[in-house]
């Protein structure tokens, strides 16, 4: 297997598969798992377009970038702007909810009675320092923290497949169809690990449309599986962090999921102030490190601490506005480059009906997620 593609398939699923994953079976639960699985399917399908879409702008457009750097590049100042403030959102969301989750999980997972903020204080310090390490050692903490989850989550499959209450998944709920989207969308989004993609594929590029897909399918199973066990177990009683329903092994299960992504994350938030905006390395740190910190601090002290409602929030919002700017992004890029560069190893069809369609799907999630 080629390492370089082993490394670029996993970064981005290990992007991906973050807290989202914990949150899904809670929201199948209350629209019931078809429902969920119709909405997973459905956006994957969505998802895995726009990857390769934004796959493609990376390999159309020179130098390094993050999103808020293609944005200026093809829809000018005011799109950077836009794109930064969608995307921090987006980042900080995701960053707080990983926070919250490692909080309550080694809270669960050690047996002291200390309050869950001081776990997650203590995740940030050894995450921070983690980050020191720079790229190379992430593309070995990715690898293998992804092939923990596979494992874990199959181990989970595996174990409890055969003593499932088959009742619990035929239920469904009508008047919740609409509950599943906002966390479906959180646990699909991978936008902001593409451009990290672009830099570690470098050489071998005619591999990185198979990576991409490959790279999103995955968790699409996973998430398959490990909704079918915890609300085959446990019903509409199952965890708002699904893997504190089970004992202590399972739970490291989210620790390792929420490891990597914010890894990822934090990456590509530090590139985006390094490479697009220019700043230094201590402006980098506070927005980097402190920030997810700070807000943190203040989300626990003030009682804002849904897991469902930050990651469906952070998931339609920010991924709605990212997928619609990323769009406009692909249809500048094709007419500009078209002429001036060869052609780029991934091609995705983008006309203005297939733009509207999808905006279209965007706005409508996010006003349903601000409407509950």
């Amino acid at each position: 297997m080629n390492k370089k593609f082993l490394a670029t398939t996993f970064t981005l699923t290990g992007s991906i598969i973050g807290a989202g994953i914990l949150g899904l079976p809670y929201v199948f639960a209350q629209s019931g798992l078809l429902i969920g699985l119709f909405w997973l399917i459905a956006l994957g399908a969505i998802m895995i377009f726009m990857n390769l879409t934004l796959g493609e702008i990376t390999l159309r457009t020179k130098g390094k970038h993050q999103l808020a750097g293609y944005a200026e590049k093809y829809l000018g100042k005011k799109g950077k702007r836009a794109m930064f403030f969608i995307v921090i959102f987006g980042i900080y969301s995701a960053l707080l909810a990983y926070l919250v989750g490692e909080g309550n999980s080694f809270a669960r997972l050690i047996p002291f009675n200390v309050p869950p903020v001081v776990f997650g204080i203590i995740f940030w310090v050894i995450l921070t320092l983690m980050l020191r390490k720079g790229m190379k050692e992430l593309k070995k903490i990715e690898t293998w923290g992804v092939i923990g989850i596979i494992g874990i989550v199959l181990a989970i499959f595996i174990q409890y497949v055969f003593t499932l209450d088959i009742s619990n998944l035929a239920t469904i709920n009508q008047a919740n169809f609409f509950t599943p989207i906002g966390v479906v969308l959180f646990a699909l989004l991978g936008f902001t690990s593409i451009p990290e993609l672009r830099i570690e594929i470098k050489g071998q590029e005619k591999l990185f449309k198979r990576a991409v897909i490959i790279g999103t399918v995955i968790p699409i199973i996973l998430y398959i599986l490990f909704s079918i066990i915890f609300i085959g177990k446990f019903g509409i009683t199952v965890n708002e962090v699904a893997t504190l329903s089970l004992g202590p092994f399972v739970t490291i299960l989210g620790i390792f999921t929420m490891l990597t992504s914010f890894l990822v994350l934090s990456f590509s938030l530090h590139d985006m102030f390094k490479y697009d905006l220019k700043t230094s390395n201590k402006v980098n740190f506070f927005f980097t490190s402190l920030v997810p910190l700070i807000l943190y601090i203040l989300a626990e002290q003030f009682d804002f601490t849904s897991f469902s409602t930050i990651l469906g929030i952070g998931g339609t919002v920010s991924g709605g506005l990212t997928g619609i700017m990323i769009l406009l992004m692909a249809r500048k890029a094709k007419a500009k480059t078209r002429s001036k560069n060869k052609e780029p190893e991934i091609k995705m069809p983008i006309n203005w009906f297939i733009v509207i369609i999808l905006s279209l799907v965007f706005i409508a999630a996010i006003v349903l997620q601000l409407s509950r």
